[in-house]
């Protein structure tokens, strides 16, 4: 019998012929909730790690802020050589993205995302930079403290009284293909302060005073891991999409508050606003438009509660179906609802009837979702 000469597919021959040709960067983030959690050190780490692999890495930016560990780190990786850029007889030091994308690594590092750029730069943020970079198919790792993220800076603000004047938007962040968090509990962090780790010694008193009180540390921790189970969870919805798995996969709670026009409609939002942020969920408000036109009166009603919902947050949902109750739980069975919000007034003979007709249909088409029912006086 004839030796079988045919050359054996290693297990990397096996992903790259089963994934489809890649046209973009994979972006992946570093998320801390501080300065000195270790998304620099953790981000060097992989980068070296994936260049011992055979991947061809580069640093385009990293901050080492004076920290020996991060320096020692970087040195064991290329550096492309940052752009120098006059701005009013003064010289910067800017990461040359286009440096970087006539070198066209498979991974480039980039520090600080939400980072302003001297004006005479390509783009106004480092951010952009990455975009540029993604689309050009190389892979970038990136390092973002959770008190740079757009929406959650006024809250921050208040919670610290520092301003920050450097942010990314949300949607940078959403593009993210994966996000890993910086973990280090308050208490390890600033023991790391007083050793000198983070900041010179004269500094690290001060800062444990301000910024990294242990409240403040609490808060902002609490931030960042709610901001990477939203990403998990955004992911796993992709997948139960992609595998058609059932609507009981659910990581993050998920308040759906469905109303009526009616002028009861902003007593349920408020309820379900409050279930979700005591949940630590996301909020979503839905209106379903039968086949009978509502009102002037009715329409004004219903676009005040949903303006009210606007306001407080909520991902407003206006769809339309001859079914309420069936098009209603299709939506939540796809989105994996995993709580729902009805109001009813007290309702007498044949409509009390119908109404309970129309829950148990829901129910049926919606078996896993916790149903609340909240009863309000007739107006």
């Amino acid at each position: 019998m004839a030796a079988d000469t045919t050359p054996r597919k290693t297990p990397e021959d096996w992903l790259i012929s089963a994934d489809p040709e890649k046209t973009r960067g994979r972006f992946k983030v570093f998320l801390g909730y501080a300065p000195g959690v270790g998304k620099t050190f953790s981000m060097l780490s992989e980068g070296i790690r994936r260049r011992q692999r055979g991947e061809d890495v580069v640093i385009g930016i990293v901050e080492t802020h004076g920290r020996k560990a991060t320096a020692e780190l970087a040195a064991k990786l290329e550096h492309v050589p940052s752009r120098e850029i006059d701005y009013k007889g003064t010289l910067f030091s800017e990461m040359d993205v286009d440096a970087i994308l006539a070198r066209h690594p498979q991974v480039v590092l980039i520090d600080e995302p939400a980072h302003t750029n001297i004006a005479g730069s390509r783009t106004a943020k480092r951010y952009e930079d990455v975009l540029l970079l993604l689309d050009a198919n190389i892979d970038v790792l990136s390092t973002l403290n959770v008190q740079h993220i757009e929406s959650l800076t006024p809250r921050i603000q208040s919670l610290t009284g520092i301003s920050v004047r450097e942010t990314v938007p949300d949607w940078v962040l959403d593009r993210a293909d994966e996000i890993v968090l910086s973990d280090l509990t308050p208490e390890a962090l600033a023991t790391r302060m007083r050793r000198g780790d983070i900041y010179p010694l004269d500094r690290a008193e001060r800062a444990l005073s301000n910024f990294f009180r242990r409240g403040n540390l609490i808060a902002l921790r609490e931030m960042a891991l709610h901001r990477v189970t939203r990403a998990v969870d955004r992911t796993l919805d992709a997948y139960v999409k992609r595998k058609q798995l059932g609507p009981h996969w659910a990581v993050t709670e998920k308040v759906a508050v469905c109303i009526s026009a009616s002028a009861q409609a902003r007593d349920l939002i408020a309820r379900g606003a409050r279930l979700a942020e005591g949940l630590g969920g996301e909020l979503y408000v839905v209106h379903v438009q039968g086949t009978k036109q509502e009102s002037p009166e009715r329409k004004r009603t219903l676009d005040a509660s949903l303006q009210f919902a606007a306001n407080l947050g909520a991902q407003i949902v206006q769809l339309t179906g001859s079914n309420i109750p069936s098009t209603t739980a299709a939506f939540v069975t796809e989105q994996r609802i995993t709580q729902a919000i009805f109001g009813r007034t007290a309702l007498h003979g044949l409509r009390k009837y119908l109404y309970f007709f129309a829950i148990q249909r829901f129910m049926s088409e919606a078996p896993h979702v916790d149903l609340h029912i909240i009863t309000h006086e007739d107006r």
